[in-house]
């Protein structure tokens, strides 16, 4: 950028940031002088552990999948690039939400019955026990949910991630003698994650939000426990406030700690 062209330095300065914490600074003394608002923050606190234990089983289930997905989509065979298609095509197109129900109220008892099928001669031997449709855990039906979701978009993160690395250096690596798996871990994946790390980022912070989608199942995460005291005390305007103010300290934490994540990478790679 020509200098003379070079906006301000007070042009830059973070001044949403501080607007933020200056609201979040006037919340915490409400919730700290406040006897009905220290009471819904202590009651609905008690779900940030569910909320992150959802966000980060199904984020690394969906990175596992998605990332193979998108070298389904890459392979040779046309079976398997028609089957990453028709797999990120038609989940992309459904809601979270139809997915999150078909899953818990479909999926689920279709699962345990392939189960028990499979294991039916054990299960006749008396070796093993049958399993119940309850055995499977809501909670565990909406990570399973938000895994076949979030990785037909990450799966196309990790494809145009790989595909953004120079040929040419998969050609070198070809002239070395390495193999496919060899060029993938040595050469293209160290290089393609500057490219996917950033996208991948805000779908980790977007499932962190969606997560919340699981309170339709009853799993007692930040939401649910929310919707649970609103409705015996009737505190909708304080409920919803503190739940919405956890949920963007979350967030909003962890963006600012990945953007200095991407950063140190970014300088890394010019250094």
């Amino acid at each position: 950028m020509n200098p003379r062209h070079r906006r301000p330095a007070t042009e830059d300065f973070p001044w949403w940031l501080v607007a933020l914490g200056a609201l979040g600074v006037i919340l915490a003394v409400v919730i700290a002088v406040n006897g009905v608002y220290a009471q819904v923050f202590t009651t609905v606190i008690n779900g940030v552990g569910m909320t992150v234990f959802v966000t980060l089983a199904a984020f690394a289930l969906a990175s596992v999948w998605g990332l193979s997905i998108a070298l389904m989509g890459m392979a040779d065979s046309i079976l398997l690039r028609q089957f990453a298609r028709f797999y990120v095509e038609t989940v992309r197109g459904i809601p979270i939400l139809v997915v999150l129900f078909y899953i818990a109220f479909v999926g689920a008892p279709a699962i345990v019955s392939l189960f028990n099928w499979v294991l039916s001669p054990l299960v006749q031997a008396g070796w093993v026990e049958p399993l119940l449709v309850r055995d499977f855990s809501l909670t565990w039906r909406a990570i399973l949910a938000l895994t076949i979701c979030y990785a037909a978009f990450i799966a196309e993160i990790f494809r145009a991630g790989i595909e953004s690395v120079d040929q040419g250096q998969v050609e070198a690596a070809k002239a070395l003698g390495l193999n496919r798996v060899q060029r993938f871990r040595l050469v293209v994946f160290p290089q393609a994650i500057r490219t996917i790390f950033p996208p991948l980022s805000n779908d980790f912070i977007s499932m962190v939000k969606d997560s919340s989608l699981v309170s339709v199942l009853g799993v007692m995460d930040i939401t649910q426990l929310g919707k649970v005291y609103a409705a015996g005390s009737f505190r909708f305007f304080e409920t919803y406030s503190i739940v919405a103010y956890i949920y963007l300290i979350l967030t909003l934490g962890l963006s600012l700690i990945l953007r200095r994540v991407e950063k140190a990478m970014r300088n890394r790679h010019i250094g």
